[in-house]
């Protein structure tokens, strides 16, 4: 549960403001554009009146607390964060106020040398993010403009930069479905954001938020929605001076095409297989502000997908990002599409026993070695049948022996009067045994105990 985050970086007063990335602190992108010369003036000059050297040694401090260092570290929610953004789908950090999820985003777009826009969404009204209309010489003939904000001509000016749409959950619904546009669209009155820029917003709970409201379906359904926590050994060390860095993901060139051809077989196989989760909005407000799945929806977890196969992350990356787009259901019975996937073939399995590779986790190991008795089952066969013992006797050799106890029952039970007993299944019987011995020992301790319940409560 990572927080890679510095707690000094602060979102500006304005409601919208620039951030200039620097290669040394993530502190820095935290000043905003307008500078201290934009103020009014007090009524003393500066030639006049200097200023204290108290000021000049507490910015020194300053600066000395401010000077923070990256390194790399694993670090689960910052990687699903920045593969969200490198494969470039709007990112809702969920978390309580104070977490770091504003800091967050300060060392994201400085990592990744991206100019921060920050814009607070519960402080503006609809028309700054659909347009606001502007009246020309001739409206009848040549119609009424929606011109852009001033941020947003920024960031097209820039070509590049990252969008950080903030108190996303405190924005009244009117401004919610303003924002409809430029989460999907990526257009803003007759603008539209360059390829370059990327967005991320961040919400906290209805429960903790200030006014806060639930965030609409339509709105809610465009966004990847990752948790955002903390862990307090990463808290502990930022606050000594070093960060978690964040990175993209690196990319396989030569694993493009694959992973491309991996995402669309899990996730148009799943759906082939379970159509009612092509489309189920929740029923409770509460859990439709969340993720669910959609076409819309799982459009975007293929394209997680392929970037987290192109990228080879970790399981537990794809967990987040998948559950995080189409909900907590369906993102698990896409993992375990998954996993089934990668599971090898029976066939090849029967074809060398001797060369097989068996899966380590024991719940993918049961699923092959059933695999491998089904086989059986369907095309029966002397050689196939002594194959599927080899292969019973090699997965108790390497792993949980309790795992072949099913299988091998189930194996047996298959066996034709004219096919000799393999000698490879003498060093089965004592497992099968041993796990049967231990099931009668488990049936007559729980009757014990139920008979014990019983007993206590005449």
């Amino acid at each position: 549960m990572p927080m890679p985050m510095p707690m000094h970086a602060t979102p500006a007063t304005h409601s919208s403001s620039t951030h200039s990335p620097s290669a040394h602190s993530p502190s820095a992108h935290s000043s905003s554009t307008h500078s201290a010369s934009a103020r009014p003036s007090s009524t003393h000059s500066p030639s006049t009146a200097p200023e204290p050297p108290e000021l000049d040694v507490a910015r020194d401090l300053l600066a000395l607390l401010a000077d923070t260092a990256t390194e790399p570290r694993p670090d689960t929610q910052l990687e699903a964060l920045t593969l969200a953004v490198a494969a470039d789908l709007p990112v809702l950090l969920w978390g309580e106020p104070g977490i770091g999820k504003t800091a967050a985003l300060t060392q994201l777009a400085g990592a990744l040398e991206l100019p921060l826009t920050t814009v607070i969404a519960s402080v503006h009204e609809p028309s700054d993010f659909s347009g606001l209309p502007v009246v020309g010489d001739d409206p009848a003939e040549q119609g009424v403009p929606l011109a852009p904000p001033d941020w947003a001509v920024r960031l097209v000016r820039a070509g590049r930069g990252l969008l950080f749409l903030d108190e996303l959950s405190t924005a009244p619904p009117a401004v919610q479905a303003a924002l409809l546009r430029l989460v999907l669209e990526r257009r803003i009155g007759a603008l539209r954001l360059p390829p370059g820029v990327r967005i991320v917003a961040a919400a906290n709970p209805r429960s903790s938020a200030a006014d806060g409201w639930e965030l609409s379906p339509p709105l809610a359904n465009r966004f990847v929605h990752l948790q955002w926590v903390h862990d307090p050994e990463v808290v502990v060390r930022g606050l000594g001076g070093t960060w978690p860095r964040a990175t993209l993901p690196r990319l396989d060139p030569r694993r493009l095409p694959d992973a491309v051809d991996f995402a669309r077989r899990a996730v148009c196989g799943l759906l082939t297989a379970r159509p009612e989760l092509v489309h189920r909005l929740p029923s409770g407000e509460g859990r439709r502000g969340g993720p669910w799945p959609s076409p819309r929806s799982w459009e975007s977890t293929l394209r997680l997908v392929a970037f987290a196969t192109a990228a080879d992350v970790s399981r537990d990356v794809l967990s987040l990002l998948v559950r995080g787009t189409v909900g907590d259901g369906p993102g698990l019975e896409l993992l375990a599409s998954v996993d089934r996937m990668d599971l090898p073939d029976p066939e090849t399995l029967l074809a060398d026993p001797a060369a097989a590779e068996l899966p380590r986790r024991g719940d993918l190991r049961q699923a092959v070695l059933d695999g491998v008795v089904d086989a059986v089952r369907r095309r029966p066969g002397r050689d196939r049948w002594d194959a599927a013992w080899a292969l019973l006797v090699r997965a108790a050799e390497t792993g949980a022996p309790d795992l072949v106890v099913v299988p091998a029952t189930t194996l047996a039970s298959l066996r034709r009067e004219d096919w000799d007993v393999p000698p490879s299944i003498e060093r089965l019987t004592g497992v099968v045994a041993l796990s049967r011995r231990a099931d009668r020992v488990d049936r007559t301790a729980g009757r014990g105990a139920t008979a014990a319940g019983a007993g206590a409560r005449r």
